[in-house]
């Protein structure tokens, strides 16, 4: 943890821990796929992501997996393993008249371990029981449990960026999720893609007016920036049409890809992911439009603070991700505790992000534990907002609930 407290304004803390909804606007890189460690060569289409879901050729991952495939629709492959046919529930894509479908939901059914290879982006389809090194996979994570009037709610401690390297997870989750009326999320990162909330990004972090970013930040950080951007193969004033708050948050989500970790592989997303295929009602505690107008709403000067965070620290985002991945993997409740408390240091970021926002979803928790309908949620937000006098834990504890740690 030892660059977290010089780190703590960092958007990259924020996507990791506290909103989901931190934008980019970097493209993400190309990812490729082996089996049993032979890259599987896409002659038709390749590996892409939509709305935070890794899809792939179906056709010729089968193939490359050994895999016969029968009949295909639009919502269920019929194949044939081993001499076994098997049939598998999932949502399809046809894009170009090709055949897509989620790499991990294949794989499993075809009996290959789904891991992933951070540093060479890499899916990789192990065989079960074959010879190849077992990597280190799954982690504890942060639930807690709820008990009230006869409804039962879980209260998870996502990591809104993650790798392969955090699945399966442990059976509590899976467990508590089966047994869930509703998911409940920050906000649903399945439709971050639509055109609208795309627009409210253009909108909210761009500027109208005719001026630039260089009109807004200091020379210093202004060049500062350009000297980074030269150094990553951009030019010096590659994203001047944006806000601070943007160009931070950019640049965060260049250094998280580097490292492997992903939107797409987040733990929300993941259960949003098994939420649509179930068809189990996803509610959201927040709004993409709330949390995009939070970072907007910044001081000029909180938004300057934040960029030059970044760029003071640009050399080493990875490695404190690397260290927030661990820390959740562990599930450190003291490590998570120093962070959330940590964030004071800054009372407009610390009200903004963490106090403000943790009492809005208490009082909705609170609303689903009275509701008395004997309804499970599995409620799903940043690990950050749970611990500290001001989480969501204390408040539920202040309104007279227990909460046991699972």
């Amino acid at each position: 943890m030892k660059n977290w407290k010089r780190m703590l304004l960092s958007l990259t803390i924020s996507a990791g821990l506290l909103a989901s909804a931190v934008p980019a606007m970097a493209a993400p890189q190309q990812t490729s796929v082996k089996v049993n460690d032979e890259t599987v060569e896409y002659t038709v289409g390749t590996p892409i992501n939509n709305k935070g879901t890794t899809l792939v050729p179906l056709r010729s991952t089968l193939d490359a997996m050994d895999v016969k495939l029968t009949t295909a629709t639009d919502d269920t492959i019929t194949a044939v393993v081993n001499g076994k046919t098997i049939t598998l529930k999932s949502k399809l894509t046809r894009i170009n008249g090709i055949t897509y479908a989620p790499i991990r939901i294949v794989g499993d059914a075809a009996g290959y371990e789904v891991r992933w290879d951070a540093a060479t982006r890499t899916v990789l389809l192990v065989s079960k029981g074959g010879e190849t090194e077992t990597v280190q996979t799954g982690g504890r994570g942060f639930m807690w449990e709820v008990e009230s009037n006869g409804n039962t709610v879980y209260l998870v401690g996502s990591m809104h960026i993650a790798d392969e390297s955090f699945y399966p997870l442990r059976k509590e989750f899976e467990e508590a999720f089966v047994e869930a009326d509703y998911l409940g999320v920050e906000i649903d990162l399945s439709k971050a893609a639509d055109e609208a909330q795309q627009k409210i990004v253009t909108d909210l972090g761009t500027y109208q007016d005719g001026t630039t970013l260089k009109d807004h930040i200091s020379n210093e950080t202004y060049t500062q920036l350009g000297d980074i951007l030269k150094k990553n193969g951009l030019e010096a004033n590659a994203l001047d049409t944006f806000k601070p708050w943007v160009v931070e948050s950019t640049l965060a989500s260049l250094k998280s890809m580097k490292a492997g970790y992903e939107a797409s592989a987040g733990v929300d997303l993941y259960f949003i992911q098994k939420a649509i295929e179930r068809k189990l009602p996803v509610i959201e505690l927040e709004s993409y439009e709330s949390q995009l107008g939070m970072f907007n709403d910044f001081s000029k000067e909180l938004q300057e603070k934040t960029l030059k965070a970044t760029l003071d620290n640009f050399d080493v985002l990875d490695d404190s991700v690397n260290q927030m991945a661990e820390m959740w993997k562990t599930g450190n409740d003291e490590q998570l505790l120093k962070l959330t408390n940590s964030f004071s240091d800054d009372e407009e970021y610390n009200k903004a992000m963490l106090t403000d926002r943790n009492v809005g979803m208490a009082n909705k928790i609170d609303g689903y534990l009275k509701n008395g309908k004997g309804e499970e949620y599995f409620i799903v937000v940043g690990a950050a907002h749970y611990l500290g006098d001001k989480g969501i834990v204390k408040l539920l504890e202040d309104k007279g609930y227990t909460v046991e740690r699972k």
